[in-house]
C-alpha cells in the first residue's frame, strides 16, 4: 500500500501528545465545595471508565481520518509502454478500383485493398512503440483512426475498413493527405510521417495534392507515397449475366508523377507496389528508414481505498457522540 500525500502521516505524531496534554489538563470542576469533608462518602466510589473509552474512540478515529486524508491506495496495475518519438498518419485509399485483384499470392489472388491491409498490418505489428492512425478517402476523407499506441484498437479499425463503407466513386488524394497532415501537424513527436496509398489519379476534393505537399514541407511532415496496382491493365471482378464473378481487364492510371512530387517536395519517397513482394519490400524499407531510440513511460493504475478509512473515522466518531450523550451520559 502506498499514499499520495505520506507527509500528512506525520500528524499521527501529535496524536499522543496532544492525549496526553489533555490527560494531565483534566476537566473544569463542575461543583465547587468549601470542604472535602462535605464529599467524603464519595471519595472511595472506582473511578468510571467510560470516559477513557469514549476518549479512545475519539483518538482512534482522528487516527483514521489522517490515514484517510494521506489518500492510501493500492497498486492495481502497473504498464509498461516502449515509445519511439515518431508519429505514423496512414492515408489508405478506399475507391472503388481499389477492389481490382492486381496481387497474386499463394491461396489465388488479392485484391488492391486487402493486400494493403495485410502488409499493413505487419508494419503496425512491427512497431509497437509508435503511435499511429489512419485515415480512409475515397471521394471524402475520413479519420478511421486517431494516432494512438493501442494497436489492438487500430488494427480492430483497420480491420473495419471496407470498399463499401464510403463513397468510392471518386480519389480524392489532396483531401486524403490533407487530413492525415492535420492529425499530426500540433504532435510534439521528434519524427512525423505521413504513408500515402493510392491507386489512381485526383480527380475529387477542393485541395490539389502538391498544394498541401508544400504544407507538409512547411511542418516538417515526412510523406511516403505508394503507388497500388500492376502495370498495363489489372483484373477488375464483375458479374456475368449468370452473376458468376468474373475479372475483367481495366487500364492502371496512378498519378505517378505527382505522387513522386509529394515524396520528394517533403524528403519522403515514393514507390510502386505492383506485386505482392514489391508491396512487401517496401513497408520493410520505411520500417528500417523510420527508426528511433524507444523511450518506456510507465503506467501505473491504483485502487484508491482513502474511502474506507474516512468512513471508519466518521462512524467511529458519531459512535462515540452517541454513546456521550446516551448510555454513556455524564454529569456535568
Amino acid at each position: 500500500m502506498t499514499f499520495a500525500y505520506p507527509w500528512l502521516l506525520l500528524l499521527l505524531l501529535l496524536l499522543p501528545a496532544f492525549a496526553w496534554l489533555k490527560g494531565r489538563r483534566g476537566r473544569p470542576p463542575a461543583f465547587l465545595y468549601s470542604s472535602v469533608q462535605l464529599v467524603r462518602a464519595v471519595l472511595n466510589v472506582s473511578r468510571s471508565r467510560s470516559g477513557g473509552f469514549l476518549a479512545a474512540l475519539r483518538w482512534l478515529a482522528l487516527a483514521l481520518l489522517i490515514v484517510g486524508f494521506a489518500q492510501p491506495r493500492k497498486i492495481k496495475s502497473q504498464t509498461q509502454v516502449k515509445t519511439s518519438g515518431i508519429d505514423i498518419a496512414v492515408a489508405i485509399d478506399l475507391s472503388d478500383s481499389m477492389a481490382s485483384e492486381d496481387f497474386k499470392v499463394a491461396n489465388g489472388r488479392l485484391s488492391r485493398i486487402d493486400m494493403a491491409k495485410d502488409v499493413l498490418t505487419k508494419f503496425i505489428e512491427k512497431r509497437p512503440g509508435d503511435r499511429i492512425g489512419l485515415v480512409a478517402f475515397a471521394t471524402d476523407a475520413y479519420i478511421a483512426a486517431p494516432l494512438t499506441l493501442d494497436h489492438d484498437f487500430l488494427l480492430e479499425n483497420l480491420d473495419r475498413l471496407k470498399l463499401d463503407v464510403i463513397d468510392g466513386s471518386h480519389t480524392a488524394i489532396g483531401s486524403g493527405l490533407s487530413t492525415a497532415v492535420n492529425r499530426l501537424r500540433d504532435q510534439k513527436a521528434k519524427s512525423k510521417i505521413v504513408i500515402l496509398m493510392t491507386d489512381g489519379q485526383n480527380n475529387s476534393g477542393k485541395l490539389a495534392p502538391l498544394t498541401v505537399a508544400e504544407a507538409a514541407q512547411a511542418l516538417g511532415i515526412k510523406v511516403y507515397t505508394i503507388g497500388v496496382g500492376m502495370r498495363g491493365e489489372a483484373p477488375m471482378p464483375s458479374r456475368d449475366i449468370f452473376g458468376r464473378k468474373i475479372l475483367v481487364p481495366v487500364p492502371v492510371d496512378i498519378d505517378e508523377d505527382t505522387l513522386q512530387k509529394i515524396a520528394d517536395m517533403t524528403g519522403g519517397k515514393y514507390y510502386r507496389a505492383d506485386n505482392a513482394e514489391r508491396f512487401k519490400e517496401i513497408y520493410a524499407e520505411i520500417d528500417k528508414l523510420e527508426k528511433s531510440e524507444a523511450v518506456v513511460k510507465k503506467y501505473t493504475e491504483y485502487k484508491e481505498l482513502f474511502g474506507w478509512f474516512v468512513v471508519g473515522g466518521l462512524t467511529l466518531l458519531l459512535g462515540e457522540l452517541l454513546l456521550k450523550h446516551t448510555i454513556m451520559r455524564r454529569l456535568p
